[in-house]
């Protein structure tokens, strides 16, 4: 492990290095993952898979399920960035790191300091009027009881983030699809690349080195330069 630590350190000091992340990567700050013992996907809620009760049909149809599950589930105001959040962000101050693609929507890239942030799924952070378009805070979400309404017209005020069933927003798509084609290495960290479409965003990278940091095997291990099996916190005390 110590000879791959030191691998992925030289190969990050030559700079040009795009990050891709997943759910793996703020575990360690607390918040579950989707499909592990105990993650989010884990069992069902009044009845109903976690898949339905992200997705835009129970948005639309049951409002008052969708707000409840989606508080209890996937908002985390307590999390802090965690090692690894916390060493990238230094790398991309550095100038070693280009830009940042994730699967996340804790925001928690931003708060340890990153600037360029390609949020694939949008964020909690992040929430919208569905009629008027008025712009709402995350406190706003959580301080309201029920559904939330906008202050200006009344209509409900949804998170901006991408519910199963809709697309992926094109120009957020578009730059990370860039980012990652431009990039002289590619680090994916704490993802099983099962998420599509965003986990076909590697086949743009042609750059030297894919780097696969994971707890478990991934389906892109066997194309990679460097694969390092472990907790993406660890990893990060170690660099």
């Amino acid at each position: 492990m110590d000879d791959k630590i030191l691998l992925l350190k030289k190969t990050m000091e030559k700079g040009g290095a795009v990050l891709f992340t997943g759910a793996g990567f703020s575990v360690p700050s607390g918040i579950p993952d989707f499909r592990s013992a105990g993650g989010v996907y884990d069992g069902e809620f009044a009845g109903y898979p976690a898949e339905y009760l992200l997705s835009h049909d129970c948005f639309e149809q049951h409002p008052e399920l969708f707000f409840s599950f989606y508080k209890s589930k996937m908002i985390y105001p307590d999390a802090k960035p965690n090692a690894a959040h916390l060493r990238f962000a230094r790398y991309e101050q550095q100038g070693l790191l280009v830009a940042t693609v994730t699967q996340n929507i804790d925001g928690l890239h931003q708060r340890a300091g990153a600037k360029k942030v390609y949020e694939l799924h949008g964020s909690v952070e992040r929430n919208y009027c569905t009629r008027c378009g008025a712009r709402y805070g995350l406190d706003y979400v959580t301080g309201k009881t029920g559904i939330p309404k906008c202050e200006k017209c009344g209509a409900t005020v949804r998170p901006d983030v991408v519910l199963y069933g809709e697309c992926l927003d094109d120009a957020t798509v578009t730059a990370a699809v860039r980012a990652v084609a431009r990039a002289r290495t590619l680090i994916v960290a704490g993802t099983s690349l099962s998420v599509y479409p965003a986990a076909g965003l590697i086949d743009y990278f042609s750059g030297d080195n894919l780097v696969l940091v994971n707890k478990s095997a991934t389906p892109r291990d066997g194309a990679a330069t460097l694969v390092i099996n472990g907790d993406v916190a660890e990893v990060a005390k170690a660099l």
